[in-house]
């Protein structure tokens, strides 16, 4: 859900403080993050006008994208790769959006746009907002269905369920879902859009006070996770995913670049642990590109980073190595299966991983 560049960092368009690069606001303001403009949904039932239907729709991202990643990882959990095709864009935008200049002449091979900003556009003329990523346009029309990242990955775990894979895990299980929403309420606050407060802060107070959310929230997911081996629970679940997407961007970016510099993720032994269970599950590493997040982020908050100069390290071979979660029991998927490998055509480049 970003929309950094000249629009922000990483919003996505929601306006919700998250980063899916689409709506944020920074600068001399406070940093905000907007909410989403377009919250349609794509439901079993087509409430909104907009149907599940295997085919129709096309998933933007960016990789760099902690908002779109987690609509990627829910994507390949519950095997929707083909019931959703993908459209990864470039990791640095310009002043037009994000771009698809990793496709053949510049396009998107099925929308025929060269930039995000056309569905947008194709859905409302003159949209003076942000554009944002994870975004799902309707093939047809072309048009811009949704850029609500809280929402889309509720959706594909719940409404679009005739089209998951067999054996898909429910990654939004009912009688866990009120512990659920609480435990991503906090993590959503403190950490998926704090490290954007701390990052963007334009002064010292300002900055502080998000330093000091960010690490009393993980210091309290540290002591949630030192004795269980997911959030809620015993497998994955949304809230996993989401908390996901931040730590395993947190030691290349979030540490250095964003000022969350207390210590590394790699220095705590719980939440390191917890998220190289994660990375090595698949489903999660194999969509991750650190070549794409370092790129994004170093180049194009240049208000942050004015020299352009993207960071050599960290070394990357320790996301690898044992991390012993499996001791406390709990399983990935609990009675359902993990998915197969990642379509050819979706596989992470070399650069991108250890």
């Amino acid at each position: 859900m970003t929309d950094h560049g000249q629009r922000d960092s990483e919003s996505n368009g929601n306006g919700n403080g998250e980063s899916g690069d689409g709506n944020t606001e920074y600068g001399r303001k406070k940093f905000k993050r907007s909410r989403s403009h377009f919250a349609d949904r794509v439901t079993a039932d087509g409430t909104d006008g907009w149907p599940v239907e295997a085919g129709r729709y096309r998933l933007v991202v960016s990789r760099a994208c902690p908002w779109a990643s987690r609509a990627l990882i829910s994507r390949r959990l519950l095997g929707l790769e083909e019931a959703l095709p993908l459209a990864v864009t470039d990791p640095i935008q310009d002043d037009r959006s994000w771009r698809f200049t990793l496709d053949p002449d510049d396009r998107d091979p099925v929308l025929g746009i060269r930039f995000l900003s056309e569905a947008y556009d194709a859905r409302e003329t003159g949209y003076p907002g942000g554009v944002s990523v994870p975004a799902i346009v309707d093939v047809p029309s072309g048009k811009l269905v949704t850029n609500d990242f809280q929402q889309i990955t509720l959706d594909l775990a719940t409404e679009w369920t005739a089209l998951h894979r067999p054996d898909a895990p429910d990654l939004y299980p009912e009688p866990l879902r009120d512990e659920i929403d609480g435990v991503m309420d906090g993590v959503y606050r403190d950490v998926n859009n704090g490290v954007y407060r701390a990052g963007f802060a334009t002064g010292q107070e300002e900055y502080e006070a998000a330093y000091t959310d960010v690490f009393r929230r993980l210091d309290m997911l540290s002591d949630r996770l030192a004795e269980r081996r997911y959030l809620v629970g015993d497998h994955i679940t949304e809230a996993d995913i989401r908390l996901f997407t931040t730590l395993v961007r947190f030691d290349a970016v979030y540490h250095g670049h964003f000022k969350c510099n207390r210590n590394k993720l790699a220095e705590d032994r719980v939440l390191w642990g917890y998220v190289r269970d994660l990375y090595q599950t698949p489903g999660f590493g194999d969509t991750v590109d650190f070549d794409h997040i370092k790129r994004h982020y170093y180049l194009v908050h240049t208000g942050i980073n004015p020299t352009g100069i993207v960071p050599a390290g960290p070394e990357l071979s320790g996301w690898l190595t044992p991390h012993h979660r499996e001791q406390l029991g709990g399983s990935p998927f609990g009675d359902a299966t993990p998915p197969g490998p990642p379509p050819a055509a979706e596989m992470i480049p070399a650069a991108g991983h250890p």
